[in-house]
């Protein structure tokens, strides 16, 4: 599944299909019924109802899912990747909390993080890279690049890998696409100076083959992205600086926050995890435990 466009799936053939005119190793595909579970990266097997047209059987098992999950409905991003590049830059100005749940969804689901920080060709870096310091000490590599002047540094990171771009509208994931494939042509827009964000140019994600053992996926620019999807524990878990403290509570279902005799609150107050992480994970419990009304 190299494209989804609602309920219309593009499928990339394992073995194109040749006619007499032409060769097809693509082609639209819909699912039986109402089924609309399939994600950007899945494998899947078809029915040929035409020679440009087939209908998904199957999907085979996934190894990595990322979705992202509010309370009443979820949206599948990406299937079988192995990293996720979270896109950043220093102007328009990137949300944090955004950053942190990215790196907490991928966490959850097994996937490796890449945070890059592009248009570092501009004025005014040292905000950005300030903030990221702190990611950085938490063992997440941080790469700086100006994607429209050197996109040399990205590829070793891209080789071997299925990996999925991240990030708000803006950041420069378009601009990175059309460097590494320059054949593809990836619509840009200019940033929003007045609004201070980006213009939405990747409407459905899509699936690129940077090489035979490369793949990349350009997702549409992120406003949000919800986590209701994680239980408790898998939320606690998905704070790397929190796995040494886990289970060493006075209470075995410490919630970590307003509980005596918490590991991961006395790690705070001992500057061995940062105020600001701890912030955002108590947000996020009482975000992913407030029960739901109808």
């Amino acid at each position: 599944m190299v494209a989804a466009y609602g309920k219309r799936y593009q499928v990339e053939l394992h073995q194109a299909i040749t006619t007499e005119k032409e060769t097809q190793p693509r082609i639209s595909c819909v699912t039986r019924g109402k089924k609309t579970d399939l994600a950007c990266g899945d494998i899947v097997s078809i029915k040929l109802t035409d020679k440009r047209e087939g209908v998904v059987e199957s999907t085979l098992p996934r190894k990595t899912l990322l979705y992202r999950s509010n309370a009443f409905k979820s949206k599948m991003l990406a299937a079988n990747v192995s990293q996720i590049v979270i896109v950043l830059a220093t102007q328009p100005s990137f949300y944090e909390v955004l950053l942190n749940r990215c790196l907490i969804a991928a966490e959850a689901a097994g996937i490796k993080s890449l945070i890059v920080l592009n248009k570092c060709d501009l004025e005014d870096q040292s905000g950005a890279k300030t903030k990221l310091a702190l990611y950085q000490k938490l063992g997440y590599q941080v790469l700086p690049l100006s994607a429209k002047e050197d996109i040399s540094t990205l590829r070793p990171y891209l080789q071997g890998e299925s990996s999925i771009l991240v990030g708000q509208s803006g950041m420069g994931k378009s601009t990175i696409i059309n460097a590494l494939l320059p054949l593809e042509d990836v619509r840009t827009q200019e940033v929003s100076q007045v609004l201070d964000s980006g213009k939405h140019t990747t409407t459905a994600a899509h699936l690129y083959h940077l090489d035979s053992e490369s793949q990349l996926i350009d997702s549409p620019g992120l406003q949000e992205f919800g986590l209701h999807h994680l239980s408790t524990d898998e939320l606690e878990h998905a704070f790397v600086e929190f796995r040494p403290y886990l289970g060493k509570c006075r209470f075995n279902n410490c919630k970590h926050l307003q509980e005596p005799d918490c590991a991961i609150t006395s790690a705070v107050e001992a500057g061995n995890v940062s105020k600001e992480r701890f912030t955002i994970y108590q947000a996020l419990r009482t975000e992913i435990n407030i029960p739901v009304t109808y």
